[in-house]
Formats: structure tokens, C-alpha cells, sequence
């Protein structure tokens, strides 16, 4: 893995660069970053060094409260770009509900993610993101951004919800028709104001090949200021790092570090994961747990990588046939496949033994999995029973109200909906119907008046 330059104390005179995978561009600082979503050149923006926490910082990590620890995590890689109140200010409304590690077993807990506001782990990065692009139109008055953006699933509500009112920025969200959970659909087409939902007839790839085709469009560039809320984007990509920080805060046994399985669709998560743990968190194993779109279990288990068509499965946020974030996991190992490797291990998992390891759990230790949760579970289980006296947790990134057919199915109990969702069943659904493929959202995007 490659070692990168310390970085002990931060200070607001550093200037983070971040250049393209592709190498085809120059660098640029976090707010240009952000702005731009992807490089010029087609490639994701990744910054040039990773910054070393201070030992200290780890050693005593659970003397921290979460904002310090937020703040002291995110401020290397938003350098300048910020100054400190507000960077303050931006990580204290992003993390403003609890991530509790809740025990499930003697070896296996579940850092819960969905206490946001859309009851998804996507909040943070949504959150996130939205005040940062916030600050900086209030700063530059730049004009309108106009945020494009794919959701397979909680990516759309929680961007909605982020961004919802935000002055200067108007938000246009694509998401699979029939692919999406009613609680989803609802959370990404029931907001109005700066919000636009189109439903397309096609994938999650169909969605993203679409977004990305726009960043490239000459036309639409003259018209339009574009950036991206996927996590493509470094200000939606870097604060998921924030999760793993506040799981080892509340971990047990520090000396044991924990072996980590996240469920797994774009890979923008794990990346974080990873981020973080070459920075300096302690972290045994990583495991990426997929459903059948299984393109990086695959690379994992035989060096070759091939991208699939995505299908459909009872884990939907997953269903991801060519990950974008994949390309930034393998710059953290040098494009070393060992190196890989020896950090992660790929799991596929199938809707039936998601639903079998659901209803497992519930009936064992009265836990209530999501789908997406379930392939963790499943995967995390198999491998500590494959290396003994080793423990982790799962990431549970989505609340099961979510997949009220497929959780009531296997548990034969409803889910009681949080207060959080109440509201959104009585709200209209309001999207606009669209073909995949990229003409059709060209000739939208010229002609709307944002």
C-alpha cells in the first residue's frame, strides 16, 4: 500500500490538490473539485496525497467528541477552501444524529447508518456536499449549479433532501423506474422547489451513463454550470470516511481492530473505508460484500475485471454492473493486485441466501437486517467463521422500512414506518418520464428553464 506524507495538525493554509485518474487535466483545489464533479478528461478526481492522522488522535480517539473528530478528519482535504467556522459549522449540521455500533452477536455488531433524515448512510455525504456547493455560491455568486445526478436507490432522497431550498443550486435526479423501493421513490419525487426527478426507462448503468455523458456535453457546458451529488464527487466521497471514525470510536477492544463488511454497488463507501484506514485508522480486513452485480468479487477472486449489466435484485441500491469507484480503490493499492487482495476479500451473495440470512438473524438475536445489510451479514458471518477469533461489523445502510415486501416477507411482521417517512405517504409523487439514453436529456436540459 503506498505510504503517503504526514500531516499532523491541520492548518487553513494548506491547499489539498486533487487531480484526474486520467492524468489528462490539471490539478485543482476541493472547491473546484467539487464544482466540476468529474474532471475534463472523463476521469474522478482524487487528491494527491492522502493526509497521516496524528497517532495521538487515534490513540485517544474516543476523547473526541464527534464534530472535533469530523472537523480534524475532513479539514486536510478541504485545505483553504473553507475556513475553519465554517467547515465547523458544515460538519456539525452534516453528522447531526447518532451512528450507534449495535451488538448482534458475541463477534458481529451493525453500525447503523440510517438515523438521518432520509434513513440512509447517504445522508452524510448528501449533507455534506449540499452546504459545501451552499458556501461556495454564497462566497463566489457564480450563478446557478445545476446538480446532475444517478440514484439506484438512497443516493436520490437523500441528495433531495440535502440540497432541498438550498439558494443557487437547482437538482435533477435520475432514477430506474420500477427499480426503486416506494419509500425511496417517494423521498426522491415528492420535494418540488429546486427539485427535479426523471424517471427513466432503463438501469442504474443507463442512469449514470447519462449524467456522465452531460459533464462532456460542449452545448449543455455553455449553457449550464454542471456537478454531480454521486459519489464521483469528492465532497459526496470523502465524508463517508466520518462513519468508520465514529464505529472505531465506540469499539471495544482497540487492540483487535475490526474486520469490516460493507455492502457494496458503486463502491464509493468502501473506497472511504479504505481512505481512511490508509490514513491511519486501524482496520483488519475489509469485505465487499455485492449481490449477483459482482464485477469487483469477481476481479477479487480471479485478477480479471470485466464491467456487467446490471440486474435486478431485493438489494437494489447494489445493482451496479461498472462501479466508478472502483478505479480510486485500486490507486489506493498502486494498481497492486495482491495489495488489494490481502485487504478485501469479494463476496457475492443471492437474493434467496439474502432473504434466508434475514429471517436467520431475526429468528436468532431478534435483529431486523435491511436487504443490503443481509449480504453484509451473510458475508461477514462466512469469513469469521473461516478466521477464528477475529470480530467486525456490518455497515446497515438503509432502514428496513425501506423494503417493506421483502422484509415482511421473510420475518412475517410489518415494519413499524419512523416518524422520519410518515409524511411521505401522504405526499404526491411528481416525476417526468423519460427514455435512456442521452439525446433525450440533452434536449430536456437545453430547454428547461433553470
Amino acid at each position: 500500500m503506498i505510504i503517503y506524507s504526514k500531516q499532523i495538525k491541520p492548518t487553513t493554509h494548506d491547499i489539498m490538490q486533487y487531480y484526474s485518474l486520467n492524468k489528462q487535466t490539471p490539478k485543482v483545489g476541493f472547491h473546484e473539485a467539487t464544482i466540476k464533479g468529474q474532471a475534463p478528461d472523463k476521469g474522478l478526481y482524487f487528491p494527491e496525497k492522502i493526509p497521516q492522522l496524528n497517532k495521538k488522535l487515534i490513540d485517544h480517539i474516543g476523547q473526541y467528541s464527534k464534530e472535533e473528530l469530523g472537523y480534524l478528519v475532513m479539514q486536510p482535504y478541504v485545505g483553504d477552501s473553507i475556513d475553519e467556522a465554517n467547515l465547523r459549522r458544515i460538519v456539525a449540521e452534516t453528522i447531526s444524529f447518532e451512528f450507534p455500533l449495535v451488538p448482534v452477536t458475541e463477534n458481529i455488531s451493525s453500525l447503523e447508518l440510517f438515523h438521518g433524515p432520509t434513513l440512509a448512510f447517504k445522508d452524510v455525504g448528501a449533507r455534506f456536499m449540499s452546504r459545501c456547493l451552499g458556501y461556495f455560491s454564497q462566497q463566489e455568486k457564480s450563478g446557478k449549479v445545476t446538480v446532475l445526478v444517478a440514484t439506484s436507490g438512497d443516493t436520490g432522497g437523500a441528495v433531495a433532501n440535502g440540497f432541498l431550498g438550498v439558494e443557487g443550486v437547482e437538482v435533477v435526479i435520475l432514477y430506474p423506474s420500477g427499480k426503486v423501493s416506494p419509500v425511496q421513490e417517494l423521498q426522491l419525487t415528492t420535494c418540488g422547489q429546486n427539485i427535479t426527478a426523471l424517471e427513466i426507462n432503463g438501469s442504474f448503468d443507463d442512469c449514470q451513463a447519462m449524467v456522465k455523458d452531460a459533464f462532456m456535453d460542449a452545448d449543455l457546458a455553455k449553457k449550464l454550470l454542471l456537478t454531480s451529488a454521486n459519489s464521483i464527487n469528492v465532497a459526496r466521497w470523502l465524508p463517508q470516511q466520518l462513519y468508520y471514525f465514529f464505529a472505531f470510536q465506540q469499539w471495544r477492544n482497540k487492540q483487535q481492530p475490526p474486520v469490516i463488511a460493507v455492502p457494496s454497488g458503486n463502491f464509493g463507501n468502501i473506497c472511504a473505508g479504505l481512505l481512511a484506514n490508509v490514513s491511519g485508522l486501524p482496520v483488519r480486513h475489509f469485505i465487499a460484500a455485492c449481490n449477483i452485480n459482482d464485477a469487483v468479487p469477481e476481479y477479487l477472486r480471479s485478477g480479471n475485471y470485466a464491467a456487467k449489466k446490471a440486474t435486478p435484485t431485493i438489494s437494489n441500491a447494489m445493482d451496479v454492473g461498472s462501479p466508478s469507484n472502483f478505479v480510486r480503490v485500486m490507486k489506493l493499492f498502486a494498481d497492486d493486485y495482491h495489495a488489494v487482495t490481502e485487504k478485501i476479500s469479494g463476496y457475492t451473495v443471492t437474493d434467496d441466501v439474502t432473504r434466508q440470512t434475514m429471517q436467520d438473524v431475526y429468528q436468532q438475536s431478534a435483529y431486523l437486517l435491511d436487504p443490503h445489510g443481509a449480504v453484509a451479514y451473510y458475508a461477514l458471518n462466512d469469513y469469521l467463521q473461516h478466521h477464528p477469533g477475529q470480530s467486525g461489523f456490518i455497515l446497515e445502510t438503509a432502514h428496513p422500512v425501506k423494503f417493506p415486501d421483502t422484509v415482511e416477507a421473510v420475518t412475517g411482521k410489518s415494519v413499524a414506518i419512523p416518524e422520519a417517512a410518515q409524511a411521505l405517504f401522504h405526499k404526491k409523487k411528481e416525476s417526468i418520464q423519460m427514455n435512456a439514453g442521452f439525446a433525450e436529456l440533452k434536449e430536456w436540459l437545453l430547454n428547461k428553464p433553470f
